[in-house]
């Protein structure tokens, strides 16, 4: 046992409250807003949590109307709400589940629950009354999250409501290091009648009666207190009744709650009020706050008229065998007495989440598209509860090492979530992903494994991605996505015989160059034959010639002498038409060539 600090408190705190946050869903009713008979206003969960089915609880078990409704999730490892709150303020998160038989098994399921990527508690729904549990923290985020994971097949996690309080920065404050949680084991009004909560608290916290019995009795208080000295500030009707021993010599047993045989650290206040005011020559109430029989103050208590005191004590190490006493002073002439008490089992370190750089782009993923964006709270914690789509390193700060997005109905063009430099494995196959493949892929180091097959990827692969050591990567199905370089460019694009682009290009160039081999072998011939023609043109000419001298020329018809552009003019007209069937051939292969061949005269 160790007691390390303990304190009496003296110091007047008005009671006041500077909320920020203050919500209550109900988990699984379609109403979006009702206020219930504490003139708590309560919203439906559908803008928190999209995931689950919504039951109802039978008539027959009903308790209360936040109590008849409830989620249940039969899919993922864990399903989380997400509430706005501010980074750094102190928050009650409290967690509500009612069975009720609801699905008509009665077979109550046992499941975990976590805040904020810390394991909370199992919990156990057997009971035929509904549970709770309440933790008090201060935040290390912008938001509160609340989770249920199952942890047995078949038995399915469920949640009935949630609701979360600001409380005062000072308040609760005496645990010292303000990395721990508080976990409520009890927090008790001794002498109410019914549970004190809001308005009454304008904290909302649930202070369960706790009537005299075992030797005690009740005691109204004569005085209202519109102010307190308690730095946790207690509602005033806390105080307004007490519970005493039957005679001045009796001691009181406080029952703190159920603790495992081995000791674990707990918080605990206990606040004092007189209730009547005291005859100063005659009576006296003085006592002893003993645990295991030892002190836990150097001088005895005396609670004062009017005002308050609170006695907190914090990690004390409490086990199944520790005890909580009153004693009466040997000068006291009244019994002991006490108005409440809170006890909290101090949970462990807070965690720091999972690595900021990777909450980053987890963030740029699920802005960018909707059906990533019913997951919530910590994406990695606690182990081994990950978000179903993601596997997480075991380091004490957790990095995301792979994506497992195939089959999401992903739409879109993907994000930039280059912050996420742990990633080993990302597969996007089988999604409408759109658009150019991001370069910043190639830019994670420690990335293995790539698959982007079955989208709608356009455009080149990067080289940066295609060459790099130790990526398998896989692109397939991808109708618009073409390798880096020359099959890139359009087919529509013109291109030289050097670098032909993609679809038909390799079969014109083929038609160009049968052309050219049929220029190249057509046009010699020609010039050939009409050089042929024109030598024996000429030779005809002369023979003609001189036949007509010798038969006498003076009765043959007078001819000027063989003009030598004649040749050359037939040979024009002959390239010409040449230089036409040459296009008519390449614009439609059916056009005749022209006849050029000659005739004896």
């Amino acid at each position: 046992m160790a007691i390390h600090i303990i304190f009496l408190l003296f110091s007047l705190c008005i009671l006041s409250t500077s909320a920020n946050v203050f919500v209550s869903i109900d988990c699984g009713s379609s109403k979006t807003t009702y206020t219930d008979e504490n003139l708590i206003a309560w919203t439906g969960d559908e803008a928190y949590m999209q995931n689950g089915e919504s039951k109802v609880v039978g008539t027959s078990n009903s308790v209360s109307p936040v109590m008849d409704t409830l989620r249940v999730f039969t899919t993922r490892k864990k399903n989380c709400y997400s509430i706005e709150a501010s980074k750094g303020e102190r928050v009650i998160v409290r967690a509500s589940f009612f069975y009720g038989n609801y699905d008509g098994l009665s077979s109550p399921p046992s499941f975990d629950l976590h805040f904020d990527g810390n394991y909370w508690v199992t919990v156990d729904t057997s009971g035929a009354e509904y549970a709770y549990y309440e933790a008090t923290y201060v935040t290390r985020l912008d938001y509160v999250s609340v989770c249920v994971a199952q942890t047995k097949p078949g038995q399915f996690p469920f949640i009935s409501a949630i609701e979360v309080r600001s409380v005062e920065l000072t308040m609760y404050s005496n645990i010292g290091d303000q990395d721990y949680p508080l976990h409520l084991i009890k927090r008790v009004a001794y002498g109410a009648n019914e549970t004190i909560r809001y308005i009454d608290d304008p904290y909302d916290r649930l202070w369960t009666p706790a009537v005299g019995k075992n030797g005690l009795i009740n005691v109204p208080s004569d005085t209202f207190l519109a102010t307190t000295t308690a730095l946790d500030q207690p509602p005033t009707p806390v105080l307004q009744n007490a519970v005493t021993a039957v005679t001045p010599t009796t001691t009181i047993q406080l029952l703190v709650g159920s603790f495992p045989p081995v000791g674990v650290p707990v918080y605990l206040n206990m606040y004092f009020s007189e209730v009547a005011e005291l005859d100063a020559t005659t009576q006296k109430r003085s006592f002893q706050v003993l645990m295991d029989n030892k002190p836990l103050l150097d001088q005895p208590l005396v609670p004062p008229y009017g005002d308050c005191t609170e006695l907190y004590a914090s990690n004390l190490t409490v086990s199944s065998n520790t005890s909580f006493t009153l004693v009466p002073t040997d000068d006291s002439t009244l019994p002991p007495l006490i108005n409440a008490m809170e006890v909290f089992l101090i949970g462990d370190l807070l965690t720091d989440g999972t690595n900021g750089k990777d909450v980053e782009g987890l963030s740029s993923l699920q802005n960018a598209f909707a059906t990533l964006q019913d997951w919530g709270g910590d994406p990695c914690l606690p182990a081994p509860y990950s978000w179903d789509w993601i596997n997480c390193s075991s380091d004490p700060v957790p990095r995301v090492t792979a994506l497992y997005l195939s089959s999401f109905d992903l739409t879109g063009v993907v994000p930039d979530f280059s912050t996420m430099d742990a990633l080993e494995t990302i597969d996007f196959h089988n999604n409408s992903l759109e658009g150019p493949i991001p370069e910043f892929l190639a830019t994670l180091p420690n990335l293995k494994q790539l698959n982007l097959a079955s989208n709608q990827f356009s455009g080149p692969v990067p080289d940066s991605l295609s060459k790099k050591n130790g990526l398998n990567l896989v692109v397939t199905g991808n109708p618009g996505l073409c390798k880096s370089g020359n099959s890139c460019k359009s087919s529509s694009t013109p291109t030289n015989n050097n670098n032909p682009g993609i679809g038909g290009s390799n079969n014109n160039k083929k038609k160009k160059n049968k052309l050219g081999l049929i220029i190249g072998i057509t046009v010699p011939i020609f010039i050939i034959i009409w050089a042929v023609f024109g030598f024996i043109l000429i030779l005809k000419h002369k023979r003609r010639k001189t036949a007509a001298i010798s038969s006498g020329g003076a009765n043959m018809p007078q001819t000027s002498t063989t003009n030598p552009q004649i040749i050359g003019g037939v040979g024009d007209s002959i390239m010409n038409e040449i230089k036409l069937n040459m296009y008519d051939k390449d614009d439609d292969q059916t056009n005749q060539h022209a006849n050029i061949g000659t005739t004896s005269s």
